[in-house]
């Protein structure tokens, strides 16, 4: 693996006792592994890469825990106080649109987005695998399922050649499956995620004198560089190698990626849009780094498909609106910005947002001022795509507590962007260990009519 250190924050200390440094993780160089020549050679072999290289992609922002819905995109205004809770609506820019007062900045963009109040089929597990698969854990294929960016990885691969297809921006969590980027599945490690805030073992290759915080020095880049291509040059650690490999080792020292992870090369006026959240892990949750927003669009816009984040914690047995008051405005001003920045930059049509997490909260408040797992219904809001937007999609009953119309799956939201990113779920398959031609989504989901215009 090829990394590159980040800088060491001042809290950098994790629930396992590991003081470490955030880095780059960019892929295997074919020493075992051989993730991104494996993606050259079957994107060869199935003829993917003479294929359109569009550019649309998929941000997903998930958030870990499950957050309140009720407290978010779908409060209860009549209900008992018990489940109300203590938030305000407060109106948006599309009339008849209320949303939660602690997100006056998504507010005035609801004419950019859906808000999906009827998400049915999680199950009570903490992890991010139904929101990345859109299919449910249970009775998966040799393998398992793929997430979706391996999908796209392994279908349309990247938008640019020089960019990996599918990237994670997860950082290491006390409770692991918050921060799973997505796994590639019986698609095999070809399609895995890159992923950018991880640790690896110690047989990694590292790209000395190079850290995050010294990326805009281009020529410390640029030396460091040309010196770790010169080492393993005099190495012969590339003369065995084929063609798939020396490829992918100019992909690696490409430096777009990395100027798309160097915020400082970004207008100083946008980053300060973003605003600065808090890198401090929450007890098992995942920090608050508003920075992901910004870097994420910066992905898509270089080329990769599709980019996966997870922010903060929203597990809130107690405390859940003392937490909401710090979290919330949080949220809003980091997808606010986003919303912004990509209708700004014309990336509006191509680039979808989806932000959801594995489930929704209790309707009744429990004695610690907290809302407990409540897999029985969800929410999530899905923005840009060219899709149809301003609108709510379903609704629950009086408490929230269950889809009093039109009840949504995972899955059909998945077959929603794949149809947004120009794929039919209905023709398009791929191949599982077996062999046997496995579709996007389960049999029967269709793209919701409601955001597409079209049954299909």
């Amino acid at each position: 693996m090829l990394k590159i250190l980040g800088p060491r924050p001042a809290d950098s200390g994790f629930c396992d006792g590991v003081s470490r440094r955030n880095f780059l993780r960019i892929g295997s160089l074919g020493m075992g592994g051989l993730a991104l020549p494996g993606l050259l050679q079957a994107e060869d072999a199935s003829g993917l890469r003479s294929a359109s290289r569009q550019h649309k992609a998929i941000i997903m922002i998930f958030l870990p825990g499950g957050p309140s819905h009720q407290d978010m995109f779908d409060l209860k205004e009549d209900a008992p106080s018990e489940i109300r809770g203590e938030f305000r609506p407060i109106s948006t820019s599309v009339p008849g649109i209320r949303i939660c007062e602690h997100l006056p900045l998504i507010a005035r963009q609801a004419h950019r987005y859906s808000i999906i109040r009827s998400i049915v089929g999680a199950e009570d597990r903490h992890d991010a695998i139904t929101c990345h698969t859109g299919r449910h854990p249970r009775n998966q294929p040799p393998g398992g399922w793929p997430a979706f960016g391996s999908c796209l990885s392994k279908v349309m691969g990247p938008g640019d050649p020089s960019m990996p297809a599918f990237l994670g921006l997860a950082p290491k969590m006390g409770h692991v499956p918050w921060a799973d980027n997505g796994r590639a599945g019986f698609l095999g490690a070809a399609h895995a995620p890159f992923e950018i805030n991880k640790g690896g073992g110690q047989e990694d290759m590292v790209l000395n004198g190079v850290t995050l915080d010294r990326l805009a020095d281009r020529r410390t880049l640029l030396s460091s560089l040309d010196g770790f291509r010169r080492a393993v040059d005099q190495s012969g650690a590339m003369d065995g190698l084929d063609a798939y490999n020396q490829q992918a080792f100019g992909i690696l020292t490409s430096s777009r990626l990395v100027e798309a992870l160097d915020l400082k090369k970004e207008d100083p006026r946008i980053v300060e849009r973003y605003g600065k959240g808090d890198p401090r892990n929450r007890d098992d949750g995942g920090p608050k780094l508003m920075e992901h927003f910004l870097m994420a669009r910066r992905l898509v816009e270089a080329g990769a498909r599709c980019v996966t984040l997870a922010f903060s914690r929203w597990d809130h047995h107690g405390d859940n609106f003392g937490a909401l008051r710090q979290d919330l405005p949080l949220l809003d001003r980091g997808l606010s910005a986003l919303l912004t920045d990509l209708h700004e930059r014309g990336l509006e049509k191509d680039v979808t947002v989806v932000v959801w997490g594995e489930f929704g909260r209790t309707p009744t408040i429990n004695k610690d001022g907290g809302r407990d797992h409540w897999p029985r219904v969800s929410c999530a809001l899905v923005a840009g795509g060219g899709l149809h937007h301003g609108q709510v999609i379903g609704s629950t009953d009086r408490l929230g507590g269950e889809a009093a119309s039109r009840p949504v799956q995972f899955g059909e939201i998945h077959a929603t962007l794949y149809q947004a990113l120009g794929l039919d779920v209905n023709k398009v398959t791929l191949p599982d260990l077996t062999g046997r031609p496995q579709f996007l989504v389960d049999n029967g989901i269709q793209p919701m009519r409601e955001l597409t215009g079209s049954a299909t």
